[in-house]
């Protein structure tokens, strides 16, 4: 594991913004692309059956579901960017967790923007969806979605190998490596003291 020091607060919570933003910007964008160019709910192939493009208006949730409470969804995404907000300003120190948690922010804000800001109007706008890849799911998604799910399986992998929030688990594996080079053998000691007792022929 690395032994670099945590990163400062201020650190953690640019490189989580920095990202956000970018990841913002790129959904939106892609987004507007495809309500300029692409026909409504009619199949655009671009890599065969690899990969499709159709656009539609999704009012619910993945797979379409929740389509008459698109309002709870706005909440949900509003509360999950608190959430990360309010982890960058007083925990994250780590720096897979700061490039983790700015990911999944940006990629939550895409989708809530679209809540707040498209049609039908606020706060229960329809998310812009407009990528199929019938190989891997039937579901139509977008750029932000992509942030979503891969970040989110990310932080699972951060939790499961027990990586805190400030990285202490990487400062504690390097200590310990530490401790077991000093504690090998005792001060003083003689490095041949475990052969010396041996029967002697």
């Amino acid at each position: 594991m690395s032994d670099r020091p945590p990163l400062r607060k201020a650190a953690a919570g640019t490189i989580i913004a920095v990202l956000a933003v970018a990841v913002l910007a790129a959904d939106q964008f892609t987004k507007y692309l495809a309500l300029q160019n692409l026909p409504y709910e009619q199949p655009v192939p671009v890599i065969g059956e690899f990969l499709i493009f159709y656009l539609v208006r999704n009012p619910g949730a993945a797979f379409s579901l929740g389509e008459g409470v698109t309002w709870i969804f706005t909440i949900a995404l509003a509360a999950v960017a608190v959430v990360i907000v309010w982890l960058a300003a007083t925990r994250v120190r780590s720096r897979l967790w700061a490039v983790a948690l700015g990911l999944l922010l940006g990629g939550v804000l895409g989708n809530l923007t679209d809540r707040l800001l498209r049609e039908p109007g606020f706060p229960v706008g329809h998310v812009v969806d407009f990528i199929n890849t019938p190989w891997m799911m039937p579901a139509i998604y977008n750029v932000a979605d992509i942030f979503i799910v891969s970040m989110m399986i990310a932080v699972a992998l951060l939790v499961l190998v027990g990586l805190g929030f400030d990285g202490t688990r990487e400062r504690r594996a390097a200590n310990d490596g530490a401790d077991d080079t000093v504690t090998s053998r005792e001060p003083g000691g003689d490095p041949d003291a475990a052969t010396s007792d041996s029967p002697r022929g």
